[in-house]
């Protein structure tokens, strides 16, 4: 084996680490995030390749903020793509090289240096707004007379109900709920491994205790998760375009009903619904970048269109509540890099 290639197996073993055990088991549940992580490495490791680099030749350098740069301009001019998703590429590469710089402190310096790279700039499509009245419609086509329709009441009720992400409502397990106790909760995962709680009120315990009942019996495995596919035999997760896709089905009836139910509504605007709708409750804006899980107010802010007044007033309330408180890919000596650490064309 060449000089580079050792240097090159440590990469072939953590990117696989990394993909296939660290990010499902402790970043996030949610499929798509980890396919997001996926194609952000494998379009590096292919713009790579189209400079020159082999298995004999990669190097940890490469990894530094002059090819990362390159390969922004790459994926732009070559791929095509619009700059919000060479955002989400560049924010996926970065979450890889902070677990490198975790795995070891010598490439903290590569980390450090993907946040000097700048974004691109791009004009975020606003999420179209569900009203109240279209939340309610939506939740009146799921059939209660059937299973199926039972599963999807209670999954969009918590969904709303918590303001969680799909991922993360598909990756609640039985034991991550605890529905016994004078507040009940349940547990989220959201990004980055991260947990929160989210309060569950009277008539979703209801729908869930009667839920765990019909599909799990009196005694459930605290291991299996709440809403479950039956596809390949097991209780596997189910997946957020299965979910997607019955959303849309009942957003297309419910339309036909009341005009104000988008027809291609989506699940993550059950989430935004929820949030604008604690907004005009008067729910204070810190609250509810707490309730959703936002590691920054601005997120928020941004996430609800939040006012100039509106800032100002939760900045002040901030300010106030601080001051009280793998598989061994590396021994194929193939002379393609993107074969070499196992990203198939």
């Amino acid at each position: 084996m060449k000089k580079n290639n050792k240097n090159a197996a440590k990469i072939s073993r953590y990117m696989s680490e990394f993909l296939y055990d660290y990010a499902p088991n402790f970043l996030t549940y949610s499929e798509h995030t980890i396919r997001s992580y996926k194609e952000a490495l494998s379009l590096y490791v292919t713009y790579l390749e189209s400079i020159g680099i082999t298995p004999n030749s990669l190097d940890i350098f490469h990894f530094n903020k002059e090819h990362i740069e390159g390969w922004m301009k790459w994926l732009s001019n070559t791929r095509n793509c619009c700059p919000d998703t060479c955002n989400v590429r560049l924010g996926s590469l970065r979450v890889f090289l902070q677990f490198l710089s975790n795995k070891d402190i010598a490439y903290l310096y590569l980390y450090q240096e993907s946040k000097l790279v700048k974004r691109k700039k791009c004009f975020k499509k606003k999420v179209e707004g569900l009203t109240r009245n279209a939340v309610t419609a939506i939740l009146n086509e799921a059939d209660l007379s059937t299973k199926t329709g039972r599963r999807d009441y209670t999954l969009l009720m918590m969904m709303y109900g918590t303001a969680a992400r799909i991922g993360e409502i598909l990756g609640i397990k039985i034991r991550h709920l605890n529905l016994d106790c004078s507040k009940p909760f349940v547990y989220l995962h959201g990004k980055g491994g991260k947990r929160r709680t989210a309060y569950l009120l009277p008539r979703a315990v209801t729908n869930i205790k009667g839920f765990i009942r019909e599909n799990h019996g009196e005694n459930p495995n605290p291991d299996d998760y709440l809403f479950y596919s039956r596809v390949g035999g097991n209780k596997g997760m189910l997946t957020e375009p299965a979910i997607d896709k019955r959303i849309k089905k009942y957003a297309v009836a419910a339309h036909e009903k009341c005009s104000e139910v988008p027809v291609d509504t989506h699940a993550h605007q059950f989430r935004h619904a929820k949030a604008s709708h604690w907004l005009e409750d008067g729910i204070n804006v810190v609250q509810i970048s707490f309730l959703l899980g936002h590691e920054n107010l601005n997120t928020t802010m941004k996430y609800l269109d939040i006012t100039t007044e509106e800032k100002v007033k939760a900045l002040a309330t901030l300010e106030t509540e601080e001051e009280h408180n793998t598989p061994k890919k590396w021994r194929n000596n193939e002379s393609s890099l993107t074969s070499f650490l196992g990203f198939a064309r």
